[in-house]
């Protein structure tokens, strides 16, 4: 393993959930019908399998964010605050156009752009502009902000706009999941309202401090232990009652399988309190676990976790390449791949996929396929830290 000043078990705990999210967008390409319905949430057609599939994919967006807010602090450590502020401003910049150019053409193949998704990358982005402006604050103002939007976003919930009006747009841009048309033929859509991403960016900022240079490892896994216990009692307290920090309430169905099913089935888009509550409190409790644990299996997340970006759009393309043969191979017209607007919303899609042991089967070849590449670009950028602009990869 390449010698490294960063801390392990951030980066075990960011690969982890990056090997997790290459299931979800396997699923996505793979599963029978996941383009024209048969999602894990659809209570008619799911089952615990599914959405369990599903659910574990739920950590990944809110650890990505948080621990960039993290890595943004340690960042910090050696810069100044104008040198850290330059940093996050510019890679937000770069993020964003990666989204919108880049990762959108790997997501669909489509030529013309037709749909424009603004998803993790994008929120990423647009939060690191918005942390470069934050840190200008007292670190204990960043936190009450930060909670402040983590604890009250939902209170938002119930105002809602239509249409392409400037300010239905900023609405979308901040809480609602909605999108517009920009033009004949193309529409965007706000897959990751910012807002609440903003409140999670902020404070795994903070929650650097009990990883800076100086911190005391047992004072940090009390306040790991603390937090996470406490996010998760306070999930399960809210949740049962239905009494706040999420819209789509739970039901009571005539399975058991269903109603566990109804009762985690929190919304992502934006994410609820209840949803950032169960997943960034076991997060935090898998923190302190693995605080000083390593192992052959966590050598190989790091490698995951040391180059994210990189393993991010590397993903989406292979995974979609795959797809694409897994047409072929099976005689199917390869173009279904090409997901531009007749292929989506002309259900010429309806059919296709493969069983949930197969995605299974595919996301494992793939992860194990994409190690050596994403091993050999950790250490070039460890042999090569004199190069900048490997910093924005």
């Amino acid at each position: 393993m390449v010698k490294s000043n960063r801390i392990q078990s951030i980066d075990i705990l960011r690969g982890l959930v990056m090997v997790f999210m290459a299931l979800d967008h396997v699923r996505d390409y793979f599963h029978i019908n996941a383009f024209t319905g048969n999602y894990p949430e659809n209570m008619e057609s799911t089952n615990l399998i599914l959405f369990g599939t599903r659910f574990i994919t739920h950590y990944c967006a809110p650890v990505f964010v948080f621990l960039a807010g993290t890595s943004a602090f340690l960042y910090g450590q050696k810069k100044t605050k104008g040198q850290l502020s330059k940093f996050l401003i510019t890679r937000g910049l770069w993020l964003i156009f990666v989204e919108i150019f880049i990762n959108n053409f790997l997501w669909w193949f489509d030529i013309t752009f037709g749909f424009t998704n603004l998803q993790v990358i994008w929120a990423i982005g647009v939060c690191m502009i918005a942390l470069g402006v934050l840190i200008y604050l007292p670190k204990r103002v960043i936190l009450i902000l930060g909670m402040l939007i983590i604890l009250g976003h939902n209170l938002l919930d119930d105002i809602t706009m239509q249409g392409t009006s400037a300010l239905s747009i900023i609405w979308y841009f901040l809480h609602q999941n909605n999108g517009f048309e920009i033009g004949a033929g193309r529409f965007m859509w706000f897959s990751y309202p910012v807002l609440a991403w903003i409140g999670v960016m902020a404070l795994g900022y903070c929650f650097g401090e009990l990883y800076k240079n100086n911190a005391d490892a047992t004072l940090r896994k009390k306040w790991l232990l603390f937090i996470g216990l406490t996010a998760i009692a306070l999930f399960f307290i809210l949740r049962t009652w239905n009494l706040y920090g999420d819209g789509n309430h739970w039901l009571p169905y005539e399975t058991t399988e269903k109603s566990i099913i109804s009762f985690f089935n929190v919304s992502k888009y934006p994410p609820s309190l209840s949803f950032l509550l169960i997943t960034l409190g076991p997060a935090l409790l898998f923190l302190r676990a693995i605080d000083t644990v390593k192992t052959k299996f966590t050598d190989k997340l790091l490698v995951f976790g040391r180059v994210p970006f990189f393993y991010y759009v590397l993903h989406i393309f292979v995974i979609h390449v795959v797809a694409i043969i897994g047409l072929l191979i099976t005689g199917k017209d390869w173009k279904l791949m090409i997901l531009d607007n007749e292929t989506l919303s002309t259900g010429m899609l309806q059919g296709y996929g493969y069983s949930l042991f197969t995605v299974y089967l595919v996301w494992i070849a793939i992860v194990v396929a994409l190690y050596p590449v994403c091993k050999a670009y950790m250490r070039y950028k460890a042999n090569n830290r004199d190069k900048w602009w490997l910093s924005y990869l």
